[in-house]
């Protein structure tokens, strides 16, 4: 029997997004023109599509994002183009329209109803005027980052009862975005890129393997490949980090961060070295561990792809 995973509408949760916050005047003109005004106030509030040195954010074209401006993304203050907004994962946003001297004037522009009573710990992406965040369940959502206008939502059916393998919570921390693309993981294990215009499905594949996998963490995108790891630790998993090819989701390679069962060998010596380390009887059949399930960042200048405490040259691995 299928378990059903829907809300009613009553229990929905009401955010009012970040991004479309704007400053109030404050006045004593009639509530008319204090309409007009803020809303006035809030079009020259919003971010600019990006900044001069954007390389290519005048494209009409959306999720225009290649690798020129992920290497760059710094230089579009007014874009969050990548988990973290830039590769060095700084969080740190350089807009200052807002700061401590008109705090207290900051007023609500728009909301946005979110379809789920499930806590919600997702980045939306800010990508040329279009907001781009993941729901519990793995669902997906464009706003128009202006008016809070949902373009397209994306239910990808994760079956309910999935519930049961994942530890911590239903949710998802974040999308990317590539040429045109939305990328991002669901909690039954699948990768799925989709039409970042009309939110349709371009290509879906299955990236983890078989067992009590999920995906939560946000896809990391460098070299033209998407990187995605996955949860389960608190079960018998063995981690490991998948590089998919980012325009058909072909499965590149698989790089495992904990040793697997001895006696079907290793796949290198590392992997043999700490399979040494368990002492413990049968300890490959309740799962050593070591998932990636969120945290992977890309060194443009080593070129290396890192996760967690561990880090791997990509020439390696190709």
């Amino acid at each position: 029997m299928a378990v059903s995973r829907r809300v009613t509408s009553c229990t929905r949760l009401t955010v009012a997004m970040a991004a479309a916050l704007a400053l109030w005047a404050c006045s004593e003109e009639p509530a008319t023109q204090q309409a007009s005004d803020a809303a006035a106030t809030a079009a020259a509030a919003a971010p600019p599509a990006a900044d001069a040195a954007g390389s290519s954010a005048a494209s009409s074209a959306e999720a225009a994002v290649d690798a020129q401006r992920l290497l760059n993304a710094d230089a579009e203050r007014g874009q969050w183009l990548t988990y973290g907004r830039t590769y060095n994962e700084q969080r740190f946003s350089p807009l200052d329209q807002i700061n401590d001297t008109n705090i207290d004037q900051l007023g609500l522009a728009w909301f946005v109803d979110l379809p789920t009573n499930q806590n919600v710990e997702t980045t939306p992406l800010m990508v040329d005027g279009v907001l781009y965040l993941t729901l519990p369940w793995s669902e997906v959502l464009a706003l128009d980052a202006k008016t809070g206008q949902q373009l397209w939502h994306y239910d990808p059916q994760v079956p309910g009862e999935w519930n049961i393998n994942v530890c911590c919570g239903l949710d998802n921390r974040g999308a990317a975005a590539y040429e045109g693309k939305i990328i991002f993981g669901t909690l039954d294990g699948r990768l799925i890129a989709l039409d970042a215009k009309t939110g349709t499905e371009v290509w879906s594949v299955q990236s983890t393997l078989e067992g009590r996998y999920s995906i939560t963490g946000a896809p990391r995108i460098a070299d033209g490949k998407v990187f995605i790891g996955s949860a389960g630790g608190e079960f018998d998993v063995r981690g490991n980090i998948v590089a998919h090819d980012v325009n058909t989701g072909e499965i590149l390679w698989r790089f495992f961060t904990v040793p697997g069962n001895p006696a079907n060998g290793f796949e290198d010596a590392a992997q043999e070295m700490a399979a040494a380390t368990w002492k413990s009887e049968g300890w490959w059949e309740t799962g050593p561990g070591g998932t990636v399930w969120d945290a992977i960042t890309y060194d443009p200048a080593t070129i290396e792809e890192k996760y967690g405490l561990h880090s791997f040259p990509r020439r390696k691995l190709v």
